[in-house]
């Protein structure tokens, strides 16, 4: 249990937290230690907080007494990578407690709880810098320790590296590395490093660089890199904030290739990011590159569509190219291909680096959020991950015919790639540009016949998919079967009501998602619609629920979620602000936001 650390948001498995100190230290987070005075006491200036109680291979260590005003390293014992087991056994430490804020010496091959509020890794040095080992040491780490528990790695950070640090869930870091290359002459930045006798000039205008560079020697150096260090830091910290780390680390990365190598690696880890990812955000997603298609929210949103939504309409699904505009139906575009399918058929987008998305999720993050580079040219990898999600989804919904309306080139690629593969028959309707009057006329005319959908059908079809991908599998016939329910209001912030006029959810438009009423929460907790349950104590929350008071939490529960909140004393719903591991786990922090409470 951890008494002096809180996490208070999240960005994937980046957190800003605070160490609770009697000054407190907002992380992520540049620590150092506490420097001696020639009188023995201690001088203390930034975030110089780390007190190191000794390693126990000199000598045996009395127990330190710690203090309220620092972080005190444990006693301790560090082992080389590869030191076999019945070594590391012999030489245990067991790590005492103390009533203040402490950091236990762990390597990452024995990571385990041993009741500390920080864990320093003392391997750090062998795997930073070898991407798959950090990898592999990260996520060992982090399933071993508690969640609210910070994660330190000491005489590794860089400017340039630190941003993929915390982005694997790093919380704090020191300056030892970078001021050790600057005592050696390199001039250090977020982009990399260069010898200091290279530099024409100083680009930096902290204070250590506030001279003329004739009289910038090594030691001022060190000082810089320290101050380089410590703003990468904020621009981090400020990235986490807005919700938009990995953007910046996919185009930082770029200046070095272990880094690229090691975000690469953790897109591989699926399990570990894609729990830790928001379901929804209110940030833009920049898919830049060719490594965004691999992000956790845009695995997630493929993987739902294709494993969790089922179309309902009848007819033929009508593919047709995303357009510039979110959502894609204010598109002009769009509208021209409203105007001749004239709800006909099943109208579904195709677009890098999403994949496929139906219209009735045309809302739901992040196909309403992302923004990409439009080139008019395909990628590999963007076709065959466009292929093969189209693939899955035409073999899990049972269509008939595919009236494929886009363009030549990489759109029609892909649906010539998948049509060998599927039973429904393709028919192409696009003569030169899918919003011409010959393409659209041809568009109309392969709808000939087909009878339209009903508003009702519709709007009904809306929720019941959003409810699917939300929730699960099966969700919108249990929670929303037609006969029950009536939508009320306009798309897109339609009401879900019960046939006696009762609300029970409403759409949220601008994250696509529904967001329940306690009336709606209780359909859901009696249905056999997938569960996403927090069970808490004895208490009616007021405001939020604080992880203390929780009692169980599913697994499935992600960040943003609409969860049910049940206990003895109080039945309601809210917007989880934790995973659900992560809310079973911790003890400090609010776990879930309510929304509306009744008393039992």
């Amino acid at each position: 249990m951890t008494e002096y650390f809180e996490v208070h948001g999240r960005d994937g498995a980046a957190r800003l937290g605070e160490l609770r100190l009697d000054d407190p230290v907002s992380t992520p987070a540049l620590v150092d230690s506490v420097e001696q005075s020639s009188t023995g006491g201690r001088t203390q200036s930034g975030n110089e907080v780390i007190e190191d109680a000794g390693s126990l291979w000199a000598r045996e260590r009395e127990l330190p007494e710690g203090a309220d005003d620092r972080l005190t390293i444990l006693p301790h014992r560090a082992f080389p990578p590869g030191t076999r087991d019945p070594v590391r056994e012999s030489f245990r430490v067991e790590h005492p407690e103390i009533d203040a804020p402490t950091a236990a010496v762990i390597s990452s091959e024995e990571a385990r709880d041993v009741g500390a509020d920080a864990y320093l890794l003392s391997d750090a040095n062998g795997f930073v810098g070898h991407a798959s080992a950090f990898k592999d040491a990260i996520v060992r780490t982090h399933e071993a320790i508690p969640a609210d528990t910070a994660l330190y790695l000491s005489g590794v950070a860089t400017p340039r590296n630190v941003a993929t640090l915390v982005y694997a869930g790093v919380d704090l870091v020191d300056a030892k590395k970078a001021k050790i290359r600057g005592a050696e002459g390199f001039y250090l930045t977020s982009e990399g490093e260069r010898f200091l006798e290279d530099l024409r000039e100083l680009p930096c205008s902290c204070s250590a660089c506030q001279q003329p560079i004739e009289a910038f020697d090594r030691r001022d150096c060190a000082e810089h890199n320290a101050n380089a260090l410590r703003t990468e830091l904020r621009v981090v910290r400020e990235r986490i904030r807005e919700g938009r780390l990995r953007d910046y680390v996919e185009g930082q990365a770029r200046h070095d290739q272990w880094l690229t190598a090691a975000f690469r690696e953790f897109d591989q880890q699926y399990q570990y990011v894609e729990e830790r990812a928001p379901v929804v955000r209110d940030s833009e997603l920049a898919a830049a590159s060719g490594d965004s298609i691999r992000r956790p929210e845009i695995q997630r949103f493929a993987e739902r569509v294709t494993n969790r939504y089922e179309t309902e309409f009848d007819g033929p699904l009508v593919l047709v190219p995303c357009s510039a505009k979110k959502p894609y139906s204010e598109s002009q575009s769009h509208r021209q291909f409203h105007d001749a399918i004239q709800w006909r058929g099943h109208l579904a987008s195709m677009t890098s680096p999403i994949g496929v998305v139906p219209q009735e999720l045309e809302l739901t993050y992040p196909a309403q959020q992302y923004d990409t580079v439009v080139t008019g040219r395909w990628t590999a990898d963007e076709q065959e991950f466009v292929a093969e999600v189209l693939r899955r989804y035409l073999e899990r919904n049972d269509y008939d015919r595919v009236v494929a309306h886009v363009p030549p080139g990489g759109y029609t690629q892909i649906c010539e790639t998948v049509e060998p593969a599927v039973d429904a028959e393709f028919e192409y309707t696009v003569v030169d540009h899918p919003t011409t009057d010959e393409s659209l006329a041809a568009l109309s005319e392969a709808l000939s016949g087909v009878e339209a959908y009903q508003k009702r059908t519709r709007e009904h079809r809306i929720v019941r998919a959003m409810a699917d991908y939300q929730i699960g599998e099966g969700a919108g016939e249990a929670l929303f079967p037609s006969d029950e329910i009536q939508t009320t209001s306009r798309y897109p912030k339609l009401q879900v009501r019960d046939t006696d006029g009762e609300q029970l959810a409403t759409m949220v438009p601008q994250y696509g998602v529904l967001s329940f009423t306690t009336a709606g929460a209780r359909k859901w907790a009696e249905s056999d619609a997938p569960s996403k349950t927090v069970e808490i104590d004895g208490f009616v929350p007021k405001g939020s629920v604080l992880a203390p008071g929780i009692v169980d939490a599913d697994e499935e529960i992600r960040t943003g979620d609409d969860v049910i909140v049940s206990g003895p004393k109080a039945f309601g719903v809210g917007r989880a602000a934790m995973f659900g591991e992560e809310m079973q786990d911790s003890t400090r922090g609010i776990a879930v936001e309510m929304r509306h409470v009744d008393e039992t």
